[in-house]
């Protein structure tokens, strides 16, 4: 009997030590659990920097903690401060909200092997929600050769008011990013990865993110591939335009008058309660932005983010040129379409409403009749309606998501870049709904980006999807898979089609569909049109002006 249970608690106990994970970093030690669902190790909750806190709550980051003793990566569900959300049903429930939420998740495959390849992710949420771990990538680990990390940075007015003065200078959320790259500089080989070999990915504000780090000096050597899925830097929502306007502007809607004062109106951000600050979610705006992103910040010279309009980078091409493997679904525009009962009658009330703040006029008049150009070019003599819904995706498509990323990957050409790799996503499965009142389906934003990652926010069990969906699910991955290992989406001796990089005439593209087939310019004719916009209508997104000196009283 006594021999019985010596046997148990040893095999128990061997069980246990299976399932745990030690690794060493520069931190200190850090023990990671097995993933239920893979052969995962996951570590969460890893506190790459320090937020400041109380009235420093706009600053960049701090360094991160150290540690002795081995630290529990155990999930603790922490996300940065933002607008609650109601959560679905597949989605954890205990989620916690808190300023100590500089966290990163680090997820090892089981093996010996080091040096492995880094696959780094930004999520989405328009910069205002969101948080690392509601989207994994456990199946683009099935090779056992690439660790994935994914990580939370502040959102919203936290992350993204900017003032231009010292204690709110911007890009606060931008700034974590950084500070993220950088620990996994300092620490991935602990835990078995490459800092010579990261790829920094992202979707939608999670992709305009890693399209802007690109082009940011500060952030300069930290990732080496990049992969924008659906939002790009040249994105009206990407930058904000005015973004001291836009902080008065929200101080006013909550009641605050006194904003051509600069540092009262700093004082105000400074000591609101971050139940006020994360009080508007920003979703029903029709100007294609919500309010609060990055921003052209001053030049201090004392860590900015980004000094420069990425369109001025760009056309310049002062920035490191990369791989970079870039595109968008077919309909990205069908992330308003819940809107289209209401907002078709607001866009026959006045179009000019829904014209991006990037664009300038010297009249109302002159706004008025750009509007009318515009509306006309996607709705023709008839007013917005259910029979021409097709054109209300479209427009929401080009002045979110198309047109920007386009004209960046002509410039990304122009400026020498010749390893930038054009897609447009199509792929949708039969059980995918109409578009209201059409016989069309389309791919939803971001769509490509749910066929990559798996997990907390996507569907766990993929053999209940069609044979199709799971082939092109297949089919993506193993695009994505060969950009992390090579820098290009099909390598020399693929059995896929070849795939080369865009020229500055905009072609070719690959269209990832049930098949893959390369084609020549995406969406060439919408592409003009708004050419011809912007290129007479531009507005540069402009840095907050220099603070006057403070009243020192004697």
């Amino acid at each position: 009997m006594w021999t019985v249970c010596v046997l148990f608690v040893w095999f128990s106990t061997a069980l246990a030590a299976e399932e745990w994970k030690e690794v060493k970093t520069p931190q200190g030690p850090v023990r990671g659990r097995k993933h239920p669902d893979a052969e995962v190790y996951a570590f969460y909750n890893i506190p790459y920097a320090t937020p400041p806190v109380g009235e420093n709550k706009f600053k960049a980051p701090l360094p991160p903690p150290t540690w002795s003793d081995p630290y529990e990566a155990v999930n603790e569900y922490v996300i940065c401060p933002q607008f609650k959300m109601e959560i679905p049903e597949f989605m954890p429930k205990h989620l916690v909200q808190h300023e100590q939420c500089l966290i990163a998740n680090v997820y090892v495959p089981d093996t010996d092997k080091k040096n492995l390849s880094v696959y780094v992710y930004v999520h989405g949420g328009a910069f205002i929600i969101g948080y690392g771990d509601m989207m994994r990538a456990l199946r683009l680990m099935d090779n056992k050769d690439i660790i994935v990390v994914t990580f939370n940075y502040r959102l919203s007015i936290h992350g993204f008011l900017c003032l231009g003065t010292e204690d709110i200078p911007g890009n606060a959320g931008m700034k974590d990013q950084v500070a993220l790259l950088r620990w996994v500089q300092d620490n991935i080989a602990g835990y078995g990865g490459n800092p010579d070999d990261v790829t920094l990915a992202g979707g939608s504000a999670g992709s305009a993110s890693v399209d802007l780090l690109m082009l940011s000096k500060s952030a300069e050597g930290l990732f080496h591939r990049v992969i924008p899925e659906s939002g790009g830097n040249l994105a009206a929502f990407t930058v904000q335009t005015d973004p001291l306007e836009n902080a008065k502007t929200q101080a006013r809607k909550w009641n605050f008058t006194n904003v051509d004062d600069i540092y009262a109106l700093e004082k105000f951000y400074k000591t609101a309660p971050m139940r006020l600050l994360t009080s508007d979610p920003f979703f029903d705006r029709t100007d294609s932005t919500f309010l609060f992103s990055p921003c052209v910040e001053r030049d201090t010279g004392d860590g900015a983010f980004l000094t420069e309009s990425p369109l001025s980078i760009l056309k310049k091409g002062a920035y490191r040129k990369l791989p970079v493997l870039y595109g968008f679904a077919n309909m990205e525009g069908l992330m308003r379409i819940d809107q289209f009962e209401v907002w078709k009658q607001k866009m026959n009330e006045k179009f000019s409403d829904f014209l991006p703040p990037n664009l300038k006029f010297d009249s109302d008049e002159e706004r008025e009749q750009v509007a009318k150009e515009i509306k006309e070019f996607y709705f023709g003599d008839k007013p917005v309606g259910n029979d021409n819904v097709l054109g209300y995706v479209d427009f929401f498509s080009d002045v979110f998501f198309t047109y920007p990323m386009l004209v960046a990957a002509k410039l990304h050409a122009e400026a020498g870049n010749d390893q930038v790799y054009l897609y447009e996503f199509s792929y949708v499965d039969d059980a995918t709904p109409f578009i209201p009142h059409t016989k069309t389906r389309g791919a939803n934003h971001c769509a490509q980006t749910t066929a990559v990652m798996d997990g907390n926010f996507f569907e766990k069990n993929e053999t209940n999807m069609s044979e199709k969906s799971q082939n092109i699910k297949k089919t993506v991955r193993q695009l994505w898979h060969n950009f992390i290992k090579t820098g290009k989406p099909v390598p020399e001796g693929s059995s896929l089609p070849a795939w080369p990089a865009v020229g500055a005439d905009g072609s070719p593209y690959m269209s990832i569909d049930e098949k893959l087939e390369l084609r020549g310019v995406l969406l060439e004719e919408r592409t003009r049109f708004w050419d011809g916009i912007y290129q007479k209508y531009y507005r540069d997104p402009v840095p907050p002006p220099e603070p006057p000196a403070k009243h020192v009283e004697l």
